[in-house]
């Protein structure tokens, strides 16, 4: 059969993608507290103004992470290599790989027998990973999937049955309540066999006005970044949000380490989706997104209680991230 697709197949798999999308944020519009998934967050707008955010002053995750990357590279890829036999290096939320890129070029310069796969729900991600990588890393293989996590890590399995190295960086995990976080690190391992790692970063407690200060930027980034999932609902899914009308309002708990976004309503409004209206009243609040610190103790504890032995643990210089190497046992 022609594999070849038609504008009719593309055509009906964005008609799917984007009637996901409609039942997403109208489930969560209609329930109580009002809440929208944080992973329509990333159209291209939305990957420009996240590249934005990590380049910014306050938000500290990234160089923290890039510092680990940069000068504990060696170490690392050693550990992730371990006894020398070919792996598929799988990335979920792939971004700009910038982080990635210490890695895969430390591990083409020691001739590992390696093919990485990044995983992103953005297309626009994998398109320029697909790209522009094979230029910037000569040598390297590279198989870009665009899709949900769990579903890519089904189609990575298929591709090849070689031991699989997993990294879920820049703390992509606090992106989950904690209980979320413990059932997602479990199916994640549900996916993989035994021997196989996984790379993963996770931002620490540290001084709460630290950690506000990184998701209440100056710039005002972060608020614009929220704003942009209603501005990607009035172009989508014939919305009419006024962004006017609505304000960024972030908390950080230290005791539980959550440190959440709203978008509160600034006036008792009504607002048209498609054909759906919904209400909102004056102050009343949209749950945007969560972004966990950890303490270590609940690092190693999530991993043993989710069939991981941790193996090893990298640090910035402040101690503020770790990234933490996990065996399937």
């Amino acid at each position: 059969m022609d594999s070849t697709f038609t504008q009719t197949d593309l055509n009906m798999a964005s008609n799917a993608k984007n009637g996901s999308f409609l039942n997403d944020v109208i489930t969560g519009l209609r329930s109580n507290p009002k809440k929208l998934n944080s992973k329509y967050f990333y159209d291209a707008n939305g990957d420009k103004l996240f590249q934005d955010l990590m380049n910014c002053d306050e938000y500290y995750p990234t160089n923290c992470e890039l510092e680990i990357f940069s000068e504990r590279t060696d170490e690392i890829t050693g550990a992730l290599i371990a006894g020398g036999d070919a792996f598929d290096l799988i990335e979920l939320g792939a971004g700009d790989a910038t982080k990635s890129t210490y890695l895969l070029k430390d591990l083409l310069d020691k001739k590992a027998d390696f093919t990485y796969l990044p995983i992103d729900i953005s297309e626009n991600v994998i398109s320029y990973l697909n790209i522009t990588l094979p230029v910037t890393l000569p040598g390297l293989n590279i198989t870009g999937l665009n899709g949900e996590y769990f579903d890519m890590l089904k189609k990575a399995a298929a591709i090849s049955a070689r031991r699989k190295v997993v990294l879920f960086l820049g703390s992509n995990i606090g992106n989950m309540p904690v209980p979320e976080a413990i059932e997602f690190c479990a199916e994640l391992r549900n996916h993989l066999s035994e021997g196989d790692m996984l790379l993963i970063g996770m931002d620490l407690k540290k001084d709460p006005k630290v950690v506000l200060a990184a998701y209440n930027d100056k710039g005002g980034i972060t608020k614009r970044f929220n704003l942009n999932l209603l501005e990607r609902i009035n172009r989508e899914l014939g919305g009419n949000f006024d962004l006017t009308k609505f304000d960024h309002y972030p908390t950080y708990d230290p005791e539980s380490g959550a440190c959440k976004s709203y978008l509160i309503s600034l006036e008792d409004q009504q607002v048209k989706i498609g054909s759906e209206n919904i209400h909102f009243q004056k102050d009343e609040y949209i749950y945007m997104e969560i972004s966990q610190k950890f303490t270590l103790m609940q690092t190693d504890q999530i991993a043993i209680n989710t069939g991981f032995a941790p193996l090893t643990q990298f640090f910035d210089g402040k101690k503020w991230f770790v990234d933490a190497v996990w065996v399937a046992a």
